[in-house]
């Protein structure tokens, strides 16, 4: 069964009558589906509001008109449920067309704002950052039983970005902290980020917050996160294709990008 008769299935009147055809556009496909898609939007979300996010992005990258209708509208349901706005300088979530298995789909991305957003959610966290340090910076840390983190920007010309580095301090006075080197970030990107080679990756146009997300969520690695984002964490840089009332329990698609052939 193709994506949209799939889809049409799921969307059908009660009396069986097929609403979705395969010339639909994207927001008529949203209009035909609305009954489901308000279930499954958070109530601080009308599914005029979910239109009118799937317009702005698709007007901020057309290259999403290609892309599955099902994976476009399963990304943006996710950054909905999430509360995370996609494709929009704030920089919470991104919406990627990338070619996985010849099909252009639609990959959801969460950005460096997004994970902050997240993480605050959690009563537990009372400070999290990732910083930049620059090569006349001064900085110094210590691993073992004595930990400790230290950075002093220089005031005036401080060079080239060397570290990246996120740290976490909980209310109960407990912390931690990781710091890569700008070389082991471009090269866990090239190796874990399917979309990393894309024209329409935030590594393309906003490697400095896509950096500090990297190094964000592996300090999350060590902190008491709550389980709702550690299943949101699970969603990032995924493709799905099916549309849920928790979009978290949605397995996503295996990506295989084919040698040679650019993601997007």
């Amino acid at each position: 069964m193709e994506i949209k008769e799939a889809l049409a299935a799921k969307a059908g009147a009660a009396n069986g009558e097929v609403r979705l055809t395969k010339t639909m556009s994207i927001k008529d496909m949203i209009k035909a589906m609305e009954p489901e898609i308000k279930r499954a939007l958070p109530q601080v979300i009308t599914p005029e509001r979910f239109t009118r996010m799937a317009l702005s992005a698709l007007n901020t990258t057309p290259k999403l008109n290609e892309c599955t209708p099902i994976s476009f509208l399963a990304a943006l349901m996710n950054a909905a449920q999430l509360g995370l706005e996609p494709n929009t300088p704030l920089g919470q979530a991104y919406l990627i067309p990338f070619k996985n298995k010849g099909v252009l789909e639609c990959q959801f991305q969460i950005g460096y704002r997004g994970m902050m957003d997240l993480a605050f959610r959690n009563p537990q966290v009372q400070m999290i950052q990732a910083q930049a340090v620059y090569e006349n910076d001064e900085f110094l840390y210590e691993l073992g039983l004595d930990s400790r983190l230290y950075h002093r920007p220089a005031v005036h010309d401080r060079g080239d970005v060397i570290i990246y580095y996120a740290l976490f301090k909980l209310t109960n006075g407990g912390y931690g902290f990781e710091v890569m080197s700008r070389e082991d970030i471009e090269l866990h990107a090239k190796e874990y980020s399917k979309a990393y080679d894309s024209a329409y990756s935030p590594w393309k146009s906003n490697f400095h917050d896509m950096a500090k997300k990297t190094v964000l969520k592996r300090v999350l690695k060590f902190a008491p996160i709550r389980t709702d984002l550690h299943r949101a964490m699970e969603t990032d840089e995924t493709i799905k294709k099916e549309i849920a009332i928790d979009m978290t329990e949605v397995q996503g698609e295996a990506i295989e990008l084919e040698e040679g052939t650019p993601a997007a």
